[in-house]
């Protein structure tokens, strides 16, 4: 194993076993759920928007390490950024494990790149993404992926 598989092994770990931003968001302005019906894994995922910016985003669920550290890294990654940079974030998320091409632009999401080798695992890693571009769609985001993967 390399030294950069072995860190994005390690982030992912870190991120499963203590998962940033989990629990209920006071305030949430949206709130949607996802399952996934093929290996029991399942999230809300709450945001916080001011405007058009994402203040806060949380999430509570059940579901394997890689389903959790994308949910985690995912939440990390979406604050700050207004609902089109999280169109496009999600847009390069879904292509790299669709791919296995990673975008310098994902940071530490380029952790879960090696999922893409995992099929079976694709849909643990892209819940929290599904459920990200069902918020997005009701708040009027223009740039969803209509072509994600689906779990």
């Amino acid at each position: 194993m390399s030294t950069l598989d072995n860190l994005y092994k390690q982030v992912i770990l870190d991120h499963s076993r203590k998962p940033r931003h989990f629990g209920e968001l006071s305030g949430a302005t949206n709130v949607e759920s996802g399952h996934n019906p093929s290996c029991g894994d399942h999230v809300q995922l709450m945001l916080r928007l001011d405007g058009d910016v994402i203040a806060d985003a949380g999430f509570t669920g059940k579901g394997c390490a890689i389903s959790v550290a994308s949910a985690s890294l995912m939440t990390s990654a979406l604050r700050g950024k207004t609902v089109a940079e999280a169109a496009q974030l999600e847009h390069a998320f879904l292509h790299m494990i669709r791919t296995g091409e990673p975008d310098p632009s994902l940071g530490d999401l380029m952790a879960l790149q090696g999922v893409h080798a995992l099929h079976t695992r694709v849909k643990c890693a892209t819940l929290v993404w599904q459920t990200l571009d069902v918020l997005l769609r009701q708040v009027g985001a223009e740039d969803t992926t209509p072509d994600a993967p689906t779990p």
